[in-house]
């Protein structure tokens, strides 16, 4: 039988930064966490990049007003 999600969240808690899981309710919180982890281990190798990724820094650059050094040359 697996360990409790709730006993494994405890232990590393203690274990990291010596705190005691303050009442049940943490406890009940840390169980629920359990879909959530399932959730996202089924994505697992479903999810890719885009294949042009959007750049901050391109849609900087895109918007950005002219100044006199990029209208040199232009009439």
């Amino acid at each position: 039988m697996p360990t409790p999600l709730k006993d494994i969240i405890a232990v590393q808690a203690r274990t990291w930064t010596a705190v005691e899981p303050p009442n049940e309710a943490g406890g009940v919180m840390a169980d629920m966490l359990g879909a959530s982890i399932t959730a996202y281990e089924a994505l697992r190798g479903t999810l890719a990049f885009e294949d042009e990724p959007s750049s901050f820094e391109a849609a900087l650059q895109e918007t950005k007003e002219p100044t006199n050094e990029t209208t040199k040359g232009t009439p």
